[in-house]
């Protein structure tokens, strides 16, 4: 056996979970069943899905406020019908998020600086169209405006959100629940992981599927990432005995993965997160309390495991905070959020170094918050890697792009007499066309003779 050990910058990656007075007490984490994960959030907020009675609701929280309790009386957004299912923070804009619920809608809500001061029920903008509760919401990361959602009934569709309409939709490729979407680095491309175990590659302006092929075929929850600049894909799922594992691949050969490996035989979905700016992978398990990590390179075999953190207490969802958000000074390379059903806690993941100097090998620029393309050069079919600047100094917020959204008012469901109604008018509107095709057929059957 080789006794020579990988050099690596990486390899004693450690975690250092928060302090108790750096964490968030007494958070009503949603106790829905779907599967998501269940927080989000960006150098300014936390959010969290809230279980709150009546319609669905979720909290947005300065980092600023509530440590190490939160108020139960504070103000939160509660402006669906049913649960809420996922949220997503714009990447350019701080104070805009988006969400989505089994009332068949997403929503963009406004955050004023400082947080909310009150309960908010009128979003910006409501997205109307899918026939099905929405499941999945994220923001294209180098376009402006534009962000991808998918719903249960089997189709993802990408909006305008400052118009409120659907661009494009692609139906009818998917066979069964969409279990994960994600954007790859140039904002051109979808990756999915459906739960009849395929995974597709969505050109989503083109209405079609790029690539689709046999992914995991066990039974439970799978998911897929891009790996940022490596234009790889990867996959964490379960075998036909119910072991978790994860795969690589290559998208322009998706017959099979490059890589292939088994993880365990835990039973909860695995929540992968990737660090496009160290090319490190972390993948957390639900119900576990452990969070593992890897390193990803350009040779075989691709994949090397890292190490773990460790915690008694298992998590019931997850984020990862912008880069922008990170404490260079302490050579933190990702700042992780674990969520369980009442505390959030962040986990700082850091590379052991003592130099007080800025570690450029480790912080190269990293994404800066600004939009590359704008939504009419995206729908033109243009693409864009992502816009970088250095952290060196510490990072210097930019000018959020104003939000001027075209209120579509949502459509009230019509009553069983309006119903019968319309369909009265469209069958009288049916016969007075058939009755006008056959007076213009006879009125050119008699020019014709």
């Amino acid at each position: 056996m080789s006794r020579i050990v990988r050099s690596s910058k990486f390899r004693h990656v450690f975690g250092q979970p928060a302090k108790k007075e750096n964490c968030y007490d007494d958070l009503k984490t949603s106790r829905t069943a779907w599967d998501s994960n269940y927080i989000t959030a960006n150098p300014l907020y936390f959010a969290v899905l809230w279980e709150a009675a009546g319609g669905g609701s979720f909290a947005v929280i300065p980092w600023d406020q509530g440590k190490p309790k939160v108020d139960p009386k504070m103000p939160i957004i509660n402006g669906h019908k049913s649960p809420v299912l996922d949220i997503d923070f714009n990447p350019f804009n701080d104070n805009l998020i988006a969400s989505v619920s089994e009332d068949c809608t997403g929503k963009i809500w406004g955050i004023p600086d400082g947080g909310l001061k009150e309960t908010l029920v009128e979003p910006l903008q409501v997205l109307s169209g899918h026939r099905r509760k929405v499941g999945s919401v994220l923001f294209n990361p180098v376009a402006n405006n534009i962000v991808a959602t998918s719903s249960t009934d089997l189709s993802v569709k990408v909006w305008d959100i400052q118009k409120g309409t659907a661009i494009c939709s692609v139906d009818a490729q998917h066979t069964d629940l969409i279990q994960a979407v994600d954007w790859n680095s140039t904002g051109s491309l979808l990756a999915t992981s459906c739960k009849d175990k395929h995974l597709r590659i969505l050109d989503p302006r083109q209405n079609t599927v790029v690539s689709d092929t046999e992914g995991h075929q066990g039974v439970k929850g799978s998911r897929t990432i891009w790996l940022g600049n490596t234009q790889k894909l990867f996959s964490v799922g379960f075998t036909k005995t119910s072991e978790r594992e994860y795969a690589l691949w290559d998208p322009r050969e998706m017959t099979k993965p490059i890589a292939r490996q088994s993880i365990d035989s835990a039973s909860g979905v695995i929540m992968p997160f990737f660090d496009r700016d160290t090319n490190v992978l972390f993948l957390a398990g639900k119900g576990d309390g452990n969070i593992r990590y890897y390193e990803i390179v350009d040779e075989a075999p691709y994949i090397h495991y890292l190490t773990e953190f460790k915690s008694n207490t298992p998590q019931r969802g997850m984020a990862m905070l912008p880069k922008r958000a990170v404490n260079v000074s302490e050579c933190e390379i990702v700042r992780l959020l674990k969520l369980g059903p009442k505390l959030m806690e962040p986990i700082s993941m850091q590379v052991p170094r003592k130099s007080e100097v800025f570690q450029d090998d480790i912080f190269p620029p990293c994404f800066s918050g600004e939009f590359s393309l704008t939504t009419e050069q995206w729908v033109a079919g243009q693409s864009a890697e992502q816009k970088t600047a250095s952290l060196e100094g510490g990072f210097v917020q930019r000018d959020k792009p104003s939000f001027n959204p075209e209120r579509v008012e949502d459509a009230k469901p019509l009553s069983e007499r309006e119903l019968r109604e319309e369909v009265d008018r469209l069958t009288n509107r049916v016969a007075y066309l058939e009755a006008e095709l056959v007076k213009r057929d006879a009125r050119l059957k008699e020019l014709s003779g």
